[in-house]
């Protein structure tokens, strides 16, 4: 075999390397072995409860315990703690000299070790009183930067939530005529003659009103004439303000304040099914939730089981109730119901009332003795009329309005049924033609559902995304 010399020098150099590294490994691990050796020499003496037992066992020779002081030195925490713990044993044994003679000889050798120790007790209480005035310190300032800003977080998201409710509740009448103009509109942008014949027709057909219809279009016409009426978008702005105008009288909320001689009195009236005694429960719980202590007077004997309807809601809003039997008159029980209210203090009475067609006389007569009736119970009684009116009737509820208006003295228009029907637009008739503010509507089952009426929601729910069916930009 033969093997040049570059190939014998390489094999050379991984021999040394191998016996290098090996020898190096070797003195490693002797010396790992010697410094072990050493810890455990060093440890070996820590057992210090050798040397003492065995001066237990000899007392009177004094040589050994001389030498085994070099050893306590090394550890004298050690060679203190056997010492104590030996003491108790040679107390029993027969002689009791040697016992008291040995620990003597430990503590003055020793002295320096119960010195060290009564200062570490001390530390532990440096170390815990400071803490302590940290969190008082720190708990004072952070109360009062956070109270400020958590009130007026909340007051501009109600008027939002009212708004998309009263707008769920339109839903039907904004897709009716109001969706019915934004598709005259759809893709105009002038104004001219043709359109506002188109707006005419829809306007009639919305149970706005004759009436009330013409007036809007000749407005429209003139302001037209004008150059005022330039674009779809200045038709759909006319519209937003004329409605706000018409509707301007039903702005006042009502408080229902005692008047100088409580209770405040409130008489419902309306024809059948408009939802009198619904309404009247749902109110009761509105005034009970305010604080407010309300009597309702079942005064509709005429119905049957309407006194046992009119109960359960008052059960279920926590008010009280006075009913009568039934076919009884009408008048004596809302008297009753008056004169409990004025006696035991209560804040409202509502006084319900049978329904009646506004085209009989006698029973619009019979409301009047019922009104002059309550007079008589306390002065000023009463101290508001309101005429529930169902918005599904349509233009025949302008009719009711009318001849209710003619027998009572109404003082407020309740809408119900707002939801239900595409005929929201009578609202916009009543108010132009008979001049009476509408003091709620209702939208829907719910007790919340019977809303305080606001002329600028009910006119921003209306017109909401009018111009987009349009296909225009508001």
């Amino acid at each position: 075999m033969h093997l040049d010399p570059g190939q014998l020098i390489e094999a050379a150099v991984a021999a040394g390397c191998l016996l290098g590294s090996a020898g190096f490994g070797l003195l490693l691990v002797r010396r790992a072995r010697a410094r072990r050796r050493r810890e455990l020499e060093e440890i070996a003496p820590e057992p210090a409860p050798a040397p003492p037992k065995q001066r237990t066992a000899s007392p009177p020779t004094a040589a050994p315990s001389e030498p085994a002081a070099p050893e306590s030195t090394v550890r004298p925490e050690a060679a203190l703690a056997p010492t104590r713990a030996v003491a108790p044993a040679p107390a029993p044994s027969p002689a009791p000299a040697p016992s008291p003679t040995a620990p003597p000889a430990r503590p003055t050798h020793l002295r320096s070790v119960p010195d060290l120790a009564p200062p570490a007790p001390a530390r532990p209480p440096e170390v815990v009183s400071p803490p302590a005035p940290e969190p008082a310190s720190v708990a004072t300032p952070a109360v009062a930067p956070v109270a400020s800003p958590t009130p007026a977080a909340h007051t501009p998201i109600k008027p939002r939530r009212d708004v998309a409710a009263l707008g769920q509740g339109l839903a039907k009448t904004r897709a009716g005529w109001i969706s019915r103009l934004g598709q005259v509109f759809a893709g105009k942008r002038e104004v001219d003659p043709a359109i506002l014949d188109e707006v005419e027709k829809i306007l009639l057909t919305a149970d706005i009103g004759v009436r009330t219809s013409q007036k809007l279009i000749e407005e429209m016409r003139t302001s037209l004439s004008k150059k005022e009426l330039t674009s779809v978008d200045s038709i759909w702005e006319y519209l937003r303000a004329r409605t706000r105008r018409l509707l301007a009288d039903s702005g006042a909320p009502m408080t229902f304040d005692p008047p100088a001689s409580p209770p405040f009195v409130l008489l419902v009236i309306g024809v059948n099914g408009s939802g009198k005694t619904t309404t009247i429960g749902k109110l009761a719980a509105k005034l009970v939730g305010e604080g407010k202590k309300v009597l309702v007077g079942a005064g509709d004997t005429f119905r049957a089981a309407a006194a046992e309807q009119l109960e359960i809601w008052a059960t279920r809003s926590g008010a009280s109730i006075v009913r009568g039997k039934e076919g009884a008159d009408p008048s004596s029980v809302l008297f009753d119901a008056v004169k409990k209210g004025k006696t035991e203090g209560f804040d409202v009475v509502i006084a319900d009332t049978a329904g009646r067609l506004h085209t009989k006389v006698d029973l619009m007569e019979e409301l009047q003795k019922v009104r002059r009736v309550i007079g008589k119970a306390t002065e000023g009684a009463p101290h508001e009329t309101w005429l529930v009116i169902d918005s599904t009737s349509g233009q025949n509820a302008i009719a009711q309005a009318q001849m209710f208006t003619q027998a009572m003295a109404v003082s407020g228009i309740v809408l119900t049924k707002l939801d239900g029907t595409a005929k929201g637009g009578v609202i916009l008739g009543i108010a132009d033609q008979l001049q009476i503010p509408v003091r709620f509507v209702g939208i829907g089952e719910r007790v919340d559902d019977l809303r305080a009426f606001d002329p600028d929601e009910f006119v921003e729910a209306l017109y909401e995304d009018a111009a987009a069916s349009s296909g225009l930009r508001s």
